[in-house]
């Protein structure tokens, strides 16, 4: 039989293994800025909900509890000024990245049918259409597409790895193209809540979406936001009709958020204290790392929001992958997130103070 993996590229963060070796070989230990996992404590609030709800031994269910889905429903009208959303509008699911990954099989795409995402993209959109068997392409602006065999199409503001922020003029704009042409928008706003320069705005904004769901879906998650990575906690709103089929599938696919970690999700998105906190530790952290990394020649585009600094000193992103390495501190090169990429290198946000002032110093010296 013909292995699924084969329709696979190359798991790019394996090539990444010999510069993080010289950087953790450093005197002082590596500063770790290349993957974009949390390091700050759960809140405490999300924790008590987490244990207790421990004892729960019967199956959840892939639709989440009452409290659970008016809870999505509530964040999405408090914080994303999402108007008229129901319990048929939401979705819980077992993370986004599992989302991204499988959604085009979930969907029933395949062989003629195409997903699109951007030019500089979280690679995952890539590996969840050849997972599909479908055809992908990259854009610079969706609308210049040829729209004939186009079923799903990404968006993803604040963008992983750029943090470029789409408007609302080109979110509406990008919206009625694909309704025109019967093409179904995934948004990946998964780092919606940290905006720095630019307020991010949602494709379930009334200003973008006229009021109506259809044809768009968002994608939210907690993990940078509540730093609930190892919880995976996340969900999807939206068009009710889409979702409907979705939670049919994934009924059969038991792909269900276990009972604890929908207790957990209903704590944190009830709470907005603990969001402003991590927001004060990131926003101390980029201003430390932009200035510093300015400071040895980089240049900083985009970057206005997301957890990221995307970086150049105009050469190849593992020349200067191998530069900082011997510094002690590891980046991610561009090329990971597509060709378009290959002078840029993004600089994770998520590490704790003192390692972030080591890469400061380290940077300076």
């Amino acid at each position: 039989m013909p292995s699924v993996s084969d329709r696979l590229p190359a798991f790019p963060w394996d090539r990444l293994e010999p510069y993080k070796t010289t950087a953790a070989a450093h005197p002082d230990g590596i500063v770790d800025l290349s993957v974009g996992t949390p390091v700050d404590p759960v809140p405490a609030l999300v924790q008590r909900a987490l244990t207790d709800a421990a004892d729960s031994p019967g199956y959840p269910t892939v639709w989440g509890t009452k409290e659970l889905r008016d809870a999505i429903t509530g964040w999405c009208e408090r914080r994303l000024g999402a108007r008229g959303i129901e319990h048929r509008n939401v979705l819980p699911v077992v993370g986004s990245k599992e989302l991204v990954a499988w959604l085009p099989t979930q969907l029933g795409l395949g062989a003629g049918d195409r997903v699109a995402f951007p030019r500089l993209a979280y690679p995952t959109y890539e590996v969840g259409a050849r997972l599909a068997g479908a055809e992908y392409l990259a854009y610079d602006d969706p609308t210049e597409l040829d729209p004939e065999g186009l079923k799903l199409l990404w968006l993803n503001s604040p963008s992983n790895p750029t943090g470029k922020v789409l408007g609302l003029d080109e979110l509406r704009r990008v919206v009625a193209w694909a309704r025109e042409h019967g093409i179904l928008v995934l948004s990946d706003e998964c780092y919606l809540e940290l905006g720095w320069e630019t307020e991010p705005v949602s494709v379930l904004d009334p200003r973008v979406c006229g009021g109506s769901y259809e044809g768009v879906v968002a994608v939210h998650s907690l993990s940078k936001r509540s730093n609930l990575a190892g919880y995976r906690a996340a969900f999807v709103a939206g068009d009710a009709d889409v979702l409907g089929d979705l939670l049919h599938i994934r009924k059969h696919g038991g792909m269900i958020t276990p009972a604890p970690v929908q207790a957990a999700t209903v704590a944190a998105l009830g709470d907005d204290v603990h969001v402003a906190e991590q927001r004060a530790r990131y926003t101390a952290r980029r201003t430390a790392l932009r200035g510093a990394l300015e400071a040895a020649g980089f240049r900083i585009e985009h970057s206005e929001a997301s957890l990221y600094l995307w970086a150049t000193r105009d050469e190849s992103c593992w020349d200067t992958v191998s530069d900082l390495s011997k510094r002690g501190i590891l980046v991610a090169p561009g090329d990971f997130y597509g060709p378009a990429g290959e002078r840029f290198v993004r600089v994770a946000l998520t590490a704790i103070d003192e390692r972030v002032s080591a890469a400061v110093r380290r940077l300076g010296e």
